[in-house]
């Protein structure tokens, strides 16, 4: 009986996830509508004391449901419909339905099983850490994406020195709230006045882990996945040939700074695990700033650019060399803070800064690095294999909010009189010329790369959230087919689309990729950029609905786990792993082209976040960040040479102005 009712309870519940958005290569949820500071006074030590322990729900999650492989055909064929001409599109539907009766229903069988033998986790995570960890290009570029810091509101804080104090200050009290239990769960609310209150809070505190998430659930609220949260401090990720590691070593007590490529570490907490004295922090900093040591003509960061093989071959000559102490600092250190002598000329400058920088002043393979430009621009770059961007925006978020709000030094302070000379050491590495030459070939190899990415951005002034909204469209939905119009008028064709959705709702969820491209977009698009004339204004407005409609049901499908990428994934994944010939369907050209993503795209709106940017996926691709406000839409877009990204942005706000022009009840030019 009881399992009947936590049944049906579960099934119910999924049918409002849809709210559950996130934003992918960043891969990011936000949780606009919860507040999360607590009333109870919180000290130096942390950013505030949550009454509910922060691991509360992690147990009673639910688990991320392995689709039935009916449904997973019928959406891979419908993703795949504008995408093929009849042709095409006759022979994958055999291929598929082949797949279905035969090879694929023997691995879904063995996938389903697995997964009910390894309750603990999902049926995605391992291959999906295997699938990071796996891959040899570099992760500049590849994989890990930038999210930028929003200033700080006042402008006398924004100095490099105050602002870097701070935020080293605030992060350390987050790692600190975190590992004591006492940092906010991460909740979403459909009705916060019901549960995001004190008196739910010391109520469902008593309740039991084992059956937590159903109290959240029966108040509409929804408890997400916080098991990656540990591996945001230090965490490194370590190459190894075929396949890197993940380290984490919470014994170290020191921060990574660079500096013109010189790497520096101090303890930022003392021996009792208690952040050192804001002033302290400040004065380390100081030294670090005014330090006059040159650039080193061999930086070590550069190599963590490399691919990963090359660079796990160089860092075993390191350890050969006697680098071993030197390189253990920096992989347990807490996190890495870059210190970078530029100024921030614009919006386009900063994306390029953030996303790679010089090579020299970074060391990629850090969980996370804070940048810091001369000018106090500052932004997050993380290392995608551990985790996905909800643990990081949610570390962002509280960074900024205890930075603006309750800031530990200010443009007065005073740095303590500490001997900051024996405090702050740096590291020296030992270097023979092979290891010379490797990293000379890895700076060649970095600006190589690097040389080849156009980033530019584009604001649509002329409506945004609020009016789409009133008309009773999904904002997300509107911005994706303004890319799929674009895309259309630049090019003439309808292409592979990824937009990720976070399944952090479920113990262990990563990501279910959405397909904005459908037939409804093709047939939109069309009517938009081909068709004007043909259409009435009315006609022009249901294709829009249509979209917008399509749009969210895929979007609910996603944030479900009802997706079709991740399971056609963990069963393609399980046929390697068994050593089986690969099925056919997965030598179809068209499950490469569908996997083959020219328009790569992810959504980002916090206070915390100015802008978030990544590169394409594929040469010919675009990385297409995006954010949609109340009244104006920004876009962050990267291309190879393969692309002209300024006419794409051209493209995409002339779709909008159309689109928005026709919601007005005017037809287009």
């Amino acid at each position: 009986m009881m399992a009947g009712l936590l049944s049906t309870q579960y099934n119910s519940a999924w049918s409002k996830l849809h709210l559950l958005r996130n934003n992918p290569a960043l891969s990011v949820l936000t949780s606009t509508q919860r507040k999360y500071s607590s009333k109870d006074g919180a000290g130096t030590e942390f950013l505030h004391k949550s009454v509910v322990p922060t691991m509360h729900y992690q147990k009673s999650l639910p688990r991320l449901p392995v689709p039935k492989l009916e449904d997973t055909i019928q959406r891979y064929l419908a993703a795949q419909r504008p995408l093929l001409n009849d042709e095409q599109y006759s022979n994958t539907e055999k291929v598929a339905h082949d797949f279905q009766s035969g090879a694929g229903k023997q691995l879904h069988e063995e996938l389903v099983a697995l997964d009910k033998n390894n309750k603990h986790t999902s049926y995605i995570s391992a291959p999906w850490f295997d699938m990071y960890l796996s891959a040899r290009e570099s992760v500049v570029l590849n994989f890990n994406p930038f999210m930028s810091f929003n200033p700080d509101p006042k402008p006398e804080y924004n100095d490099q020195l105050v602002r870097a104090t701070n935020m080293v200050c605030s992060a350390v009290r987050f790692m600190k709230t975190l590992r004591a239990g006492l940092l906010e769960p991460e909740v979403f609310h459909l009705n916060p006045a019901k549960s995001d209150t004190d008196s739910f809070k010391r109520l469902i505190r008593w309740v039991p882990p084992s059956i937590s998430w159903f109290g959240a659930y029966m108040v509409n609220a929804y408890p997400l996945d916080m098991s990656q949260y540990f591996r945001l401090f230090n965490s490194t990720r370590i190459p190894k040939y075929r396949c890197d590691e993940l380290l984490t070593d919470d014994k170290g007590h020191h921060l990574l700074v660079i500096r013109r490529g010189n790497l520096y570490v101090f303890d930022a907490l003392d021996r009792d695990g208690n952040l050192i004295k804001p002033a302290e922090v400040h004065a380390h900093l100081k030294y670090i700033l005014t330090d006059p040591t040159e650039a080193p003509s061999f930086p070590l960061g550069v190599l963590t650019s490399e691919n990963r093989d090359t660079w796990a071959g160089l860092r075993q000559k390191l350890l050969d060399a006697g680098n071993g102490e030197a390189l253990q600092l920096v992989d347990t250190a807490l996190f890495c803070l870059c210190l970078d002598e530029e100024v921030m000329r614009d919006h386009i400058h900063i994306s390029h800064n953030m996303l790679h920088g010089d090579g020299c002043n970074r060391w990629y393979d850090k969980s996370i690095s804070i940048i810091l430009a001369k000018d106090g621009q500052a932004a997050i770059n993380f290392e995608h294999s551990w985790g996905d961007g909800v643990a990081v925006l949610r570390f962002q978020n509280e960074v900024f909010k205890d930075t603006t709000e309750k800031p530990l030094v200010g443009p007065g302070s005073q740095p303590a009189s500490v001997d900051s000379a024996s405090a702050v050491r740096r590291i020296g590495f030992k270097l023979d010329e092979e290891l010379k030459a490797g990293i000379t070939k890895a700076k060649e190899n970095f600006h190589a790369a690097v040389s080849k990415l156009t980033i530019d951005a584009m604001e649509f002034k002329k409506g945004g959230k609020e009016q789409l909204k009133k008309k009773k469209l999904s904002p997300d939905a509107i911005s994706q087919l303004a890319f799929q119009m674009g895309f259309l008028r630049q090019h003439g064709q309808t292409v592979a689309t990824y937009e990720s959705c976070s399944t952090a709702a479920f113990k262990h969820g990563r990501t279910e990729t959405i397909r904005p491209a459908s037939i409804h977009t093709k047939r939109c698009a069309k009517a938009f950029v081909q068709q004007p004339g043909q259409h009435t204004v009315e006609q022009l407005q249901g294709l829009l609905s249509e979209c917008s409609k399509y749009h969210g049901q895929l979007t609910r499908e996603a944030a479900m786990g009802q997706g079709f990428d991740r399971h056609l994934f963990a069963m393609r994944y399980l046929a390697n792993f068994k050593g089986m010939a690969l099925p056919s369907l997965y030598q179809d050209p068209a499950y490469a082209a569908i996997n083959h993503n020219i328009l790569s795209t992810s959504t980002l709106t916090s206070p915390a976040v100015s802008l978030g940017g990544f590169a394409p996926v594929v040469p010919d691709g675009f990385g297409v960040g995006y954010g949609v406000h109340d009244d104006w839409i920004g876009c962050n877009v990267s291309s190879y040479p393969a692309r002209n990204v300024h006419e794409f942005l051209k493209c995409v706000h002339k779709s909008l102005e159309d689109i928005f022009t026709v919601l007005d009840g005017k037809p287009i030019n």
